[in-house]
């Protein structure tokens, strides 16, 4: 699938659409990706800032669907973990990058290349417009050569 079908398609998924979450740019070599959160009335908390939930759903899938085009079909890509520090509170519309690079990987068909499993951690910052740091998401990806 082309990465505009992809990013076109995660805007309209339902989860996405309601919680305000736009995919922005999914590159067509499948190695970047930037999302957007806007600040509306279903996805704000009690106070008024952004839902913690709303804020770790815009960083969920993007590694894993990065490294699954990339990987090839020879190769299990899961979600693993994740993990989420609220730095402030997100107002306005907030920003997350999704970066990975062919050291990246070359080193998960390295770690794999045995048949062993192998675990990444990928940090994803949750930025606002001023640039300030929002939450910082810590992502980690399973990878597994198939048999």
């Amino acid at each position: 699938m082309k990465a505009s079908t992809l990013r076109r398609l995660m805007n309209i998924w339902p989860p996405y659409l309601a919680a305000g979450i736009r995919v922005r740019e999914i590159s067509a070599d499948y190695r970047y990706a930037r999302v957007d959160l806007r600040l509306g009335l279903l996805n704000r908390n009690y106070v008024g800032v952004h839902f913690g939930g709303s804020l770790f759903a815009m960083a969920d899938p993007f590694y894993m669907l990065l490294y699954l085009k990339n990987m090839g079909p020879d190769y299990v890509v899961w979600d693993r973990a994740g993990q989420i520090e609220f730095l402030r509170p997100g107002r306005g519309t907030v920003t997350a990058e999704f970066r990975i690079s062919e050291q990246d990987i070359e080193r998960a068909r390295r770690e794999t290349a045995d048949g062993q499993r192998f675990l990444v951690d990928h940090d994803v910052a949750i930025r606002a417009r001023d640039g300030e740091l929002v939450a910082r998401v810590r992502r980690t990806v399973y990878f597994k050569q198939k048999p």
